[in-house]
């Protein structure tokens, strides 16, 4: 808890900011007040009752400062409570992991006292940050002062007021002694080692950590390919017979390690308290919509919305969005084969070493455009999925994710396909996925570090040397702190991480047999992405509310899938190569057998091994396992003691 800094409530009480609400300079008081009432008012009676104050302008305040800007805090006693309504879980006293309740708090292992540090300010923030997305319109026809921002029965407030722009921006604030604390042992020492998750999920919360956690071991994975490609790629790289070898390594590799993870990301979500917490009951998400009503599962109150107008959605507009665009990257594909057809022309005409230069144009181009495609798809997918209405969280990333996923695997991997299965063209396979993963790469660099570095310094300068003067030197005020802090960059989510990672593991494991240097290629990305993720998390972004996790989600089903395309794309590049080939040189037909034979087997293969390596250690299933069957004992004591006491009462009265 950030405790140096603390404001007064309005009724006198001092409490330690935790949160920040931003709303426009112009926005009538009517509103505020409102806004203000609702969070402070008692659950029982809809509001969030949490403490919120308004931020007075520090010493260097001018008239140009949004005056609208409120901290946001919570009492002990709520954060415990809201501990217990989120699912938190805690270490016991024995040592296993349980779910935190208010009455049973002295049993856990870190709770001392009146329990003060026993929540870090991550999960305080991420509770107040509950507590704010489960604020909704009760019988308020509209925003008051705002007749045309209509309201109805279980609209979420906040989402209503930050899609007509009232409410700017809601955002955690740093502390910043840990955070310097961090950034020295994660990225401002440069050295071999592993990275400190455990203090990333404290500061971050579980879903950043688990990011980190796979990104790191994606990298280590990478390193035995890598050590196989290097002397590969510069004896043999011309020598197309010899890629069944790394073909082979390849179909092996890429289905061990993400079985490996599994049992990995179990053991970090045990530790952390998010492994059984993946059960509990998922709320409604904020942007979720519809008349209010009642949930039949938990008998609250909740917007309820039709399943089949949402499938309607899906099926008559998002669905054919999504085909038309896929269409557009076809077409987009066949120009730049074009274009390559255009630039080997006048290379064969006039061999020189510029017009060996412009053979590698048509393939940047390509790589800018497809670059480019995605991310105006990405922001046309998430607007769908939006719209959409889905109720979770989790079923919005679902379908948010096979959006992109298909849409961006077609995108890049499209021409790859092509070029080894149609044209059956080894040399521009080769030529082709070097300059796609390396421009690639390189934009994603600038884009995600470097731009954003850069925005930041061109967008306040004064306020960023102001900041790195309070990250390092000194403190400064809360009111400096939060300008600070409000002008820095959002931070997105992991969603564009992820989806980076999982195309560099479809370039690798899909086509790197022949170009051996993609491993190599991508171990070092993956270097340099640990340090400038970590330092745009630190320097650059906004804190980033906390988001429990227990894994990485759909992105495992993701990386699973790819593994599967890639048996059958390395099975294929194996049954086309001439080696294989002179097995077979009078029937095709024989070979075409053989190969789907041998892919059939490999899958089998596969499916078997998913079986085999358990996702969740024995030590840890242990655990899980006696958690469960303490939970069911003090079930039924709890149900025997009634029946016990009614019997005394009985016997009591029968004998005197």
């Amino acid at each position: 808890m950030q405790k140096s800094l603390s404001v007064y409530d309005s009724d006198g009480s001092t409490f330690a900011p935790l949160v920040v609400i931003e709303l426009v300079s112009e926005t009538k008081e009517e509103a505020i007040a409102w806004l203000l009432n609702r969070v402070r008012d008692k659950q029982q009676d809809g509001g969030a009752e949490l403490l919120v104050e308004q931020l007075t302008p520090g010493a260097q305040g001018t008239e140009k400062d949004n005056p609208n800007v409120y901290v946001v805090g919570a009492s002990w006693q709520r954060l415990l409570y809201g501990a217990e309504d989120v699912g938190l879980f805690k270490e016991f006293k024995d040592g296993s992991m349980r779910g935190f309740t208010y009455a049973n708090k002295h049993n856990f292992k870190e709770f001392q006292g009146d329990g003060d540090g026993f929540l870090s300010m991550a999960e305080c923030q991420y509770i107040i940050k509950h507590g704010l997305d489960n604020l909704r319109a009760k019988d308020e026809a509209h925003v008051p002062g705002y007749p045309k921002m209509k309201l109805y029965p279980g609209k979420s407030v906040i989402r209503r007021m930050q899609s007509k722009g009232i409410l700017v921006q809601v955002f955690p604030l740093h502390e910043k002694e840990e955070l310097k604390r961090l950034s020295f042992s994660w990225f401002k020492k440069i050295k071999l080692s592993f990275q400190p998750l455990d203090d990333i999920r404290h500061y971050f919360g579980e879903g950043m950590a688990l990011y980190f956690g796979f990104l790191e071991y994606f990298t280590l994975a990478l390193i035995p390919m890598a050590l196989i490609g290097i002397p590969y790629y510069l004896f043999d790289w011309e020598d197309y017979d010899k890629f069944t070898v790394f073909a082979g390594f390849n179909l092996v590799w890429c289905t061990v390690i993400l079985e490996l993870w599994k049992r990995l990301s179990a053991s970090l979500a045990y530790g952390w308290g998010t492994l059984s917490r993946k059960k509990a009951f998922e709320e409604p998400r904020p942007g979720f919509h519809g008349v209010l009503g009642v949930n039949p599962v938990t008998g609250r109150a909740e917007p309820l919305y039709s399943n089949a107008k949402r499938q309607l959605r899906i099926y008559l507009l998002s669905v054919p969005f999504v085909l038309l665009c896929l269409y557009l990257s076809l077409y987009v594909m066949m120009i730049y084969f074009d274009m390559e057809g255009w630039a080997l022309m006048i290379h064969d005409e006039e061999p020189t070493f510029w017009t060996g230069l412009l053979l590698f144009i048509p393939s940047i181009i390509y790589a800018v455009v497809i670059e480019i495609m995605n991310l105006i798809y990405r922001y046309a997918a998430e607007f769908l999925t939006g719209w959409e209405n889905h109720r979770l969280e989790s079923t919005f990333q679902n379908h948010l994710v096979l959006k992109v996923l298909v849409f961006n695997f077609f995108n890049c991997f499209a021409s790859l396909f092509y070029i080894a299965f149609v044209m059956q063209d080894m040399v521009l396979l080769r030529q082709s996925l070097a300059t796609l993963l390396i421009t690639s790469q390189i934009l994603n660099q600038i884009m995600e570090a470097f731009l954003p570095y850069w925005l930041q310094r061109r967008r306040n300068k004064k306020a960023h040397k102001r900041m790195i003067k309070t990250m390092e030197d000194k403190e400064l005020p809360l009111s400096e702190q939060v300008k600070l802090e409000a002008d820095m960059s959002t931070y997105l989510g992991t969603f564009d991480d992820y989806l980076e990672l999982f195309l560099l593991f479809g370039y690798v494991s899909l086509f790197s047999c022949v170009y051996p240097l993609a491993a190599v290629l991508v171990v070092l990305n993956n270097v340099t992405e640990v340090y400038s993720d970590a330092f745009k998390m630190c320097k650059v972004f906004k804190r980033p509310f906390s988001e429990p996790a227990a894994n990485i989600g759909v992105w495992q089903l993701a990386f699973e899938a790819m593994s599967v395309i890639a048996v059958v794309t390395n099975c294929a590049l194996i049954g086309m190569s001439p080696q294989v080939k002179s097995y077979f040189p009078e029937s095709e037909t024989q070979l075409i057998l053989w190969v789907v034979g041998f892919e059939h087997f490999l899958l089998a293969s596969k499916f078997i091994l998913t079986f085999v390596i358990p996702d969740v250690p024995k030590h840890i299933q242990i655990k899980l396992s006696r958690l469960e069957f303490e939970s069911l004992e003090a079930l039924k004591k709890r149900v025997r003691k009634p029946q016990t006491s009614v019997w005394i009462s009985w016997v009591y009265e029968v004998y005197g």
